[in-house]
């Protein structure tokens, strides 16, 4: 919205200020044409009225019936009007005969005269009237009132006159209120209009139309267009905003009577709350996302919240392309590590020349990394999971914590690399929770991992000898952020169940009570190998 006067264009708050002008100016001409017409018209009709009623007490008078009666003295009528005239401030009073003939006149020399006009007949035929005629004064308004006898027979009438000009400045006097009235009414208006556009302005945080318009254009281009799904809602939880990607990823369901998304990614506690919620993750329609929810204030006040999503199936493509490589860089990183502290050793005794405690020590490691290494490479076939328990075998010495995996069971290389990558996660914070499982007093800690596959299903169990997991946590530990470790903790179980029931699988937990008196925690699920999916 934007007058254009020629080459020139004229910003929003002087447009407002001029159509808000224009509207007050025509509202007051209209008022003022309304106003002034009917205070002409009462002015008049009152000052019509009161020569009227002037008329209409001097036809009552005794005086002037006696002039006018048979026998009566003419002369009398002229004081008794002159002092009415006087009295009332009005132009004339004349009293004249049923013959037109003048008993009275503002001008003595005019008695006696024909009352001049032309408008006085009705009044002889014993009508009250009032007309605007011109006489020996000059144009006038008349009133006029017949004057009856004692036997109650016309005997003459009687004509009060108000000269125009009087009346036109009556009128005048009253016109001058209104103006006034106009006048403030029309400088209100111009203030209203003016602080109007400002406000106007204010709200519109300065801009132009055109660049508000310029600014939704590209909002709306950057949601379309952004990797991430964004929804938004009001106090009401009812969906203001949704884009294109979070219509792909959650469909038109989220604004269902019978969809529970809102209060599945918490938008209700974030509004009734005001507390973000960040890296939530949740599952829907068969994709996990993963969500940060925050509160929209508004002038301090919680007017919604706006939900951020995006689908970690693309982040598990790349990390699943990338994660053998990097659990077999991490392995080597953590056997480097322990090669040079063993290199060291080396180098300490045999630069004391320590050479028969050398050999025992040779002897006494070789064997046993060889031994570490084997088991794993002959135990498990699974790339992914063989590079990943290399590293944990180092990171477990240094941490202390002996790995003893069984012997007995194999774990075959999986028929989808989907498969390994949630393996690694159930098996990985398995064996996380394991290590930093509270330790008995004076009792060397030590983690036990099997794995069990037969008719297409895998049995994977784990356990520590620790103290366990106390009784009133059994409820709550697969919840997402419950921990009794601290802040900012209880997502390994979580991420335990949540993919053992994505494989199709289940996970269960018992209390150890014999050697390892600790927590064992056992995986069942459906586990299909690479050679069973060849033709």
């Amino acid at each position: 919205m934007r007058m254009k006067i020629g080459r020139f264009r004229i910003g929003l708050q002087i447009t407002i200020t001029f159509m808000v002008l224009t509207v007050v100016a025509v509202a007051l001409l209209a008022l003022y044409a309304m106003i002034s017409i009917q205070i002409s018209n009462y002015t008049r009709n009152g000052l019509e009225q009161r020569a009227a009623g002037i008329a209409r007490t001097v036809s009552c008078s005794p005086t002037i019936r006696s002039a006018l009666s048979p026998g009566g003295n003419p002369a009398i009528a002229q004081p008794y009007a002159e002092d009415v005239r006087q009295a009332n401030d009005i132009q004339f009073v004349v009293v004249i005969d049923m013959k037109g003939i003048r008993l009275s006149h503002p001008d003595p020399s005019r008695i006696g005269e024909r009352f001049i006009g032309g408008d006085e007949q009705p009044v002889l035929r014993g009508e009250e009237t009032i007309s605007t005629a011109t006489g020996s004064l000059g144009r006038s308004v008349r009133a006029f009132s017949p004057i009856y006898g004692e036997d109650g027979q016309q005997i003459g009438a009687v004509a009060v006159g108000l000269p125009i000009g009087s009346i036109q400045d009556a009128i005048g006097q009253n016109m001058g209120l209104l103006y006034g009235a106009i006048l403030i009414g029309g400088l209100s208006g111009a203030i209203g209009a003016v602080l109007l556009a400002r406000r106007f302005k204010q709200m519109m945080f300065g801009m132009e139309p055109h660049e508000i318009a310029r600014v939704l254009e590209e909002r709306s281009a950057m949601l379309q267009s952004a990797k991430e799904g964004i929804l938004a809602v009001d106090r009401e939880l009812h969906i203001t905003l949704m884009n294109a990607e979070a219509k792909r990823m959650i469909g038109e369901t989220a604004n269902s009577p019978e969809s529970d998304f809102r209060s599945l990614i918490r938008m209700d506690r974030v509004v009734s709350a005001g507390e973000p919620i960040c890296d939530l993750e949740v599952e829907t329609g068969g994709a996990a996302l993963l969500v940060n929810v925050v509160p929209i204030h508004i002038e301090g006040r919680i007017e919604g919240a706006m939900a951020t999503f995006r689908d970690k199936t693309e982040i598990v493509l790349l990390s699943e392309r990338l994660s053998g490589i990097s659990l077999y860089a991490e392995a080597l990183r953590a056997q480097t590590h322990e090669f040079m502290n063993k290199l060291h050793i080396i180098m300490g005794l045999n630069h004391m020349k320590r050479y028969d405690r050398l050999s025992s020590y040779l002897q006494e490691v070789v064997p046993s990394l060889q031994i570490e290494a084997g088991v794993v490479t002959n135990q498990v076939k699974d790339p992914v999971m063989t590079g990943f328990l290399l590293g944990k075998l180092s990171r477990l010495r240094e941490t202390g914590v002996r790995l003893t995996v069984d012997e007995q069971g194999i774990l075959p290389e999986a028929a989808q690399p989907s498969i390994s990558r949630e393996l690694v996660t159930i098996v990985g914070n398995l064996l996380e929770n394991a290590i930093e499982a509270p330790r008995r007093e004076g009792v060397s800690k030590e983690v036990y991992l099997g794995f069990r596959h037969q008719d297409d299903r895998l049995v994977i169990q784990v356990r520590d000898n620790g103290t366990g997991i106390s009784v009133e946590s059994l409820d709550n530990m697969y919840e997402q952020g419950y921990s009794t470790k601290g802040d900012d903790r209880g997502i390994g179980l979580y991420l335990v169940r949540r993919s053992t029931e994505r494989l199709g699988g289940s996970v269960w937990f018992h209390r150890e009570t014999g050697e390892f008196h600790g927590a064992r925690f056992t995986v069942e699920l459906p586990y299909r190998t690479e050679k069973e999916e060849e033709p």
